[in-house]
């Protein structure tokens, strides 16, 4: 198989770069949405939002982190529109008939930390997941593919979460509930990955008999801002 992807866009690869973003968007909206599960206290994103590290698993381990780094960058744009459009909407005046305003402006108007926080945590977690399995495949010679997705996942959702709870909640919770609430999101996005590892193997070895890629990073730049 070929060993580089660079030189083509393919149907697949514009088809999983859009459900990546469309998962991260949706997962954005929701996130501000806490869900009683049990004893357990979670954000509504986490039923969602995994999911996106499973696509970046996928990107990687069959186009190179070259091409994931454009999916995750083009996430990231798409998400700081979203954000912009909903905080630019939200500040328009309402007519005085409309009943619904106080209802749109919780779902919608985002609070900067919370946008703040959503964006730096997407970018962090999302370059740590990708750039590890990239370098643990090299190391691998490609094998063990279950200990890249999540010896990846558990260092990419780790970053992303310590950084968003820090960011969007420190200070507003007692210690104890804040770091209840960062283990139990942690544990639940790695074990949703882990569950996910048969669904995640069937995916890339269908991608790498239909593309006839097979993408080693060797002697890349992973510089997030690096376009080549």
């Amino acid at each position: 198989m070929q060993q580089d992807s660079q030189s083509r866009i393919s149907t697949p690869f514009l088809i999983i770069t859009c459900l990546f973003v469309t998962c991260l968007l949706i997962t954005n909206i929701v996130a501000g949405r806490l869900v009683a599960w049990g004893k357990m206290t979670l954000t509504a994103d986490l039923f969602l939002f995994p999911i996106t590290y499973i696509f970046g698993d996928v990107l990687t381990e069959v186009y190179g982190f070259r091409r994931a780094r454009i999916t995750i960058w083009l996430g990231f744009a798409a998400n700081l529109l979203m954000a912009a459009v909903f905080i630019f909407v939200v500040s328009l005046p309402s007519p005085s008939f409309w009943e619904q305003e106080s209802a749109y402006r919780t779902v919608l108007g985002f609070a900067p930390r919370i946008v703040l926080a959503s964006l730096v945590a997407y970018l962090v977690g999302e370059f740590s997941n990708s750039i590890i399995l990239s370098r643990m495949k090299v190391l691998m010679a490609g094998k063990w593919l279950w200990t890249r997705t999540i010896g990846s996942t558990l260092v990419g959702e780790g970053v992303d979460t310590v950084v968003f709870m820090s960011i969007a909640f420190s200070g507003l919770y007692e210690p104890g509930i804040f770091w209840g609430m960062v283990l139990v999101q942690y544990g639940w996005k790695v074990a949703y990955e882990i569950l996910a590892t048969p669904l995640t193997y069937y995916v890339v070895n269908r991608l790498k008999r239909s593309e006839g890629i097979d993408t080693f990073d060797r002697g890349i730049n992973y510089n997030p801002f690096a376009w080549k």
